[in-house]
C-alpha cells in the first residue's frame, strides 16, 4: 500500500489546527523532524564552557503515589542465580561456587516501575482524541496522523492479576511508540524560558501575553526546531520534599502553561518549536475537574491534545531544570546543547529520561 493510500485508510479529515500529513502520511516523528543535522550543529555551537547539567530527578521521585495513584515508583530486586538471590548468600555474586580459582564478584538487579513516574518523555501515542477521522459521522479514538486505537495502538489484555498495575498485559504502540524518538536521537539546541525568574513559584496559568513579556524581557528567541524548556521551579520544590510530596504546597506553587489560551496554542504552532519540556507534572496547568460537568465538549488537557494529538509535538515532564536555569540566568544565556534520548523500548508510550545539557 503506498503512502497516500495508507493515509486515506486512517483518515479523510484532520482536526482543525493540526499538521497531519505535513511530514508524510506515515510520519511518526512529528515536529522532531525539524531537529535535523543543522539543528544539532546549532546546539553544538552553544557549547563554550564544557559544563554539563543533569536534567533528571532521581527516578525514585516524587516518592510514593501521592501525586499520581496510577503510577508506581521503582521497585528493585536482585537477579536470581541458580535459584538463589545474592541476599540469601549474604554477599554479591561470586563465581567461586563454580571454580574456587575465579575471583569475580558480580551484582545484577531488576527494576519494576511506571515508565512515566519521574522525569519522562511522552510519546505521540500517549494522548489521542475522539475524532471523526473518516468522516462517517461517528468519532473514533485516534492519535497523531490518524493512527488508530485498537489497531495501531492497542491496550493490554486483561488478566486476573491482583495488583492493578499488572492487570493489563502486553500493551503495544505499534505506531508512535517512544522508541521512534529514541531512534531519532533527541539531540539538538535547547532554549530555556525561565518563568520562575518573573513570577516566582506560585500557582498561575501562563498565557500567551505573559509568555511573550517573559521572552522579551530575557531576550529569548524561539526558532524552528528548537527544543524548548520551561523552568517553573516545581521539580526543585519537589526534590526538597525528600520523597514525601506535600500536595497542598505543590498545588500552591505549581505553575504551567495555559492550555485554554488559543493565542498560546497558535504560538506553539507558528513558532515551529520541536518539543516542549517542563519541570512540572504536565507542562500545562491542569485545572481540577468541576463538580458540574461543563456543557462544552472538549479535552481535559487541551495543550496535550494540541501538541501530541494534533501537531506531533513531544512533551517532557518533571525535568530538573533549576541549576541549569540559574546558571544560564547568571551568564546571560538561554541556549545550550540538549541531549535527551528516551529508552529505546518498542511499543512503549512513555519513557524515563536522563537529559543532559551542555553549555
Amino acid at each position: 500500500m503506498n503512502e497516500s493510500n495508507e493515509a486515506s485508510r486512517r483518515w479523510q479529515r484532520k482536526p482543525d489546527g493540526s499538521n497531519w500529513g505535513e511530514f508524510g502520511a506515515n510520519d511518526q516523528r512529528g515536529r522532531m523532524n525539524l531537529v535535523d543535522r543543522a539543528k544539532v550543529l546549532q546546539g553544538v555551537a552553544e557549547v563554550r564552557e564544557g559544563m554539563t547539567f543533569c536534567l533528571s530527578l532521581p527516578l525514585d521521585y516524587p516518592g510514593g503515589q501521592t501525586m499520581n495513584v496510577r503510577r508506581q515508583p521503582p521497585r528493585r530486586f536482585a537477579v536470581l542465580r541458580d535459584g538463589k538471590s545474592a541476599g540469601q548468600q549474604g554477599f554479591c555474586w561470586s563465581y567461586r561456587s563454580e571454580d574456587p580459582d575465579l575471583t569475580d564478584v558480580v551484582n545484577d538487579d531488576v527494576v519494576l516501575m511506571s515508565l512515566q513516574y519521574s522525569t519522562q518523555w511522552d510519546s505521540l501515542a500517549h494522548v489521542g482524541s475522539h475524532f471523526d477521522a473518516d468522516g462517517d459521522g461517528s468519532d473514533e479514538a485516534v492519535f497523531y496522523n490518524g493512527f488508530r486505537a485498537g489497531e495501531d495502538i492497542r491496550a493490554g489484555v486483561e488478566t486476573e492479576a491482583a495488583e492493578p498495575w499488572a492487570r493489563y498485559e502486553n500493551p503495544e504502540a505499534g505506531a508512535l511508540s517512544i522508541a521512534v524518538l529514541a531512534e531519532h536521537g533527541a539531540q539538538g539546541r535547547g532554549v530555556m524560558i525561565d518563568i520562575e525568574r518573573h513570577i516566582g513559584r506560585k500557582r498561575q496559568a501562563v498565557g500567551y501575553d505573559q509568555l511573550m513579556r517573559i521572552l522579551d524581557a530575557d531576550r529569548v528567541t524561539v526558532e524552528a526546531g528548537d527544543m524548548v524548556c520551561l523552568h517553573t521551579g516545581f521539580a526543585d520544590t519537589l526534590l526538597s520534599m525528600n520523597k514525601s510530596p506535600d500536595l497542598k504546597v505543590l498545588h500552591e506553587s505549581g505553575t504551567g502553561l495555559d492550555g485554554h489560551d488559543a493565542k498560546l496554542l497558535n504560538w506553539i504552532t507558528d513558532s515551529r518549536l520541536a518539543c516542549l519540556l517542563a519541570d512540572n507534572p504536565a507542562v500545562e496547568l491542569v485545572v481540577p475537574k468541576p463538580l458540574t460537568p461543563a456543557p462544552i465538549r472538549g479535552p481535559r488537557l487541551p495543550l496535550h491534545e494540541h501538541c501530541l494529538f494534533k501537531n506531533g509535538i513531544h512533551l517532557g515532564e518533571l525535568w530538573y531544570l533549576t541549576p541549569l536555569a540559574h546558571w544560564l540566568r547568571e551568564n546571560d544565556r538561554s541556549r545550550f546543547l540538549l541531549t535527551a534520548p528516551p529508552l529505546r523500548l518498542p511499543g512503549a508510550v512513555g519513557s524515563p529520561a536522563t537529559p543532559i545539557a551542555t553549555v
